[in-house]
């Protein structure tokens, strides 16, 4: 898919050399939405005409911070101080929050434009927004960062806000063709997000490449070390992992994966394979319980005052949760220490585990985000995770590869996935 805007880095500099205006980028993004949102639906709130305001206001002003002029998405979960933020939710539809959440106010201050909110499902959990898939609207565009990743990767918006839970950032990445960087739980600041899981949620970024994420994230974490753009990457060591999932990913996705390991290995980089320890065989019935037992209380409030305004979905997990024995709980806890220690070991003179990022294409339909089966164990053990996609499947919508880093090891991932993204490319049929 064409993208009808420029990347965030290129954008960036181009503002910076004065050979695009923040006004001419803002404008183009809110053409692109204006001839693509009737079919995608990926926002809640556009605020356009603010938006070219303070476009204009930031082409006056000389000097600015480093995303000065970039338009960015912003996910419905995370509080806006101008724009309604309703979580997914009914309940929440007028809600107008005081202020900011940090990762916002901390793009802002670093010159981003908020463009808009983007939809997300009810309280990041499974019950879907309207958002179609870009390459194919009849089809799921994941979730729950569902309007995030449809914007960017349908060229609306060069950066976005996304969350992850389960599988929020990397499955909707996978499914809609662009980059999904979930970092190293914690990284990121979550003031201002409305919690789902207070262990397990993770604030991360969409974008189109690699560098482009590492861009926005380096500036919002304040660690100039995060970026890939202006360097060398040294060549990766890769394991090539099929995880104890495997046999829920269908033959295109085995098959994507498996020809990303020849490609990359034929690129230079060293690809072994790598068998995951016994406590990743329930890995992700742990991140479950995790979740179940941590939403149940979440959203108590709501089922509390108003539970016909919750969703049959999360109703279910919330009642799952509620009755759930805490033993049930510490010992999802538990395993995941031993599948962190594990982990170690299976990483050993390694720079990053290949894994799939979903089970195959997005599935057809809009009452279903698909299965996030192949990236919960990682986000319970709090490893960073990179979305880069590697070709198309039978259906003709794309299919990508999952790379897990050591947790903490945020810079060195991020430029093995640059490299494994370009050694991708430039192997492409």
């Amino acid at each position: 898919m064409s993208r009808a805007i420029p990347g965030a880095l290129a954008a960036a500099r181009a503002i910076v050399d004065g050979s695009l205006t923040a006004e001419a980028l803002t404008r183009a993004c809110l053409e692109r939405i204006a001839a693509r949102e009737p079919e995608i639906h990926a926002w809640t709130y556009l605020g356009g005409e603010a938006a070219l305001a303070e476009a204009r206001a930031l082409d006056r002003q000389s000097g600015g911070g480093p995303l000065k002029g970039l338009p960015i998405a912003v996910k419905d979960l995370i509080d806006t101080g101008d724009m309604p933020t309703a979580y997914g939710s009914a309940l929440y539809a007028r809600h107008r929050p005081a202020r900011d959440a940090s990762c916002v106010a901390l793009a802002r201050s670093a010159g981003a434009i908020v463009l808009g909110k983007t939809v997300t499902t009810e309280f990041a959990y499974f019950e879907p927004g309207p958002t179609g898939n870009p390459h194919n609207p009849r089809h799921t565009p994941g979730g729950s960062s569902s309007g995030s990743a449809a914007a960017v990767a349908d060229g609306m918006v060069p950066l976005a806000f996304g969350t992850q839970t389960a599988g929020s950032i990397i499955r909707p990445a996978a499914f809609c063709g662009c980059v999904g960087y979930k970092p190293t739980f914690g990284l990121l600041d979550v003031t201002g997000i409305r919690p789902f899981a207070v262990s397990l949620d993770t604030l991360g970024v969409l974008a189109a490449d690699v560098a482009d994420a590492a861009f926005f994230v380096s500036v919002l974490a304040g660690r100039p070390t995060l970026r890939v753009d202006d360097r060398d990457w040294d060549v990766p060591r890769i394991g090539c992992c099929r995880t104890p999932e495997w046999p829920a990913a269908d033959a295109a996705m085995q098959g994507c994966l498996l020809d990303a390991a020849d490609r990359l290995g034929r690129a230079g980089a060293s690809v072994s394979e790598v068998v995951l320890p016994a406590p990743f065989d329930a890995l992700g019935r742990a991140q479950w319980t995790v979740m179940a037992y941590e939403a149940a209380r979440s959203v108590h409030p709501e089922m509390r005052s108003d539970p016909s305004g919750v969703s049959p979905k999360m109703r279910a997990l919330a009642e799952a949760g509620a009755v759930m024995p805490a033993e049930d709980y510490m010992q999802a806890k538990e395993l995941a220490v031993q599948a962190a220690q594990g982990l170690t070991a299976a990483m050993a003179g390694l720079d990053l585990l290949m894994v799939p990022a979903a089970c195959g294409e997005a599935p057809e339909g809009l009452a279903s985000t698909g299965d996030p089966l192949f990236n919960r164990g990682w986000t319970l053990l709090g490893n960073p995770a990179v979305a880069v996609p590697c070709g198309t499947g039978p259906k003709g919508l794309p299919l990508s590869v999952q790379l897990i880093g050591r947790r903490g090891g945020d810079c060195r991932l991020l430029a093995a996935a640059a490299w494994v993204e370009r050694a991708l490319r430039s192997t492409d049929a």
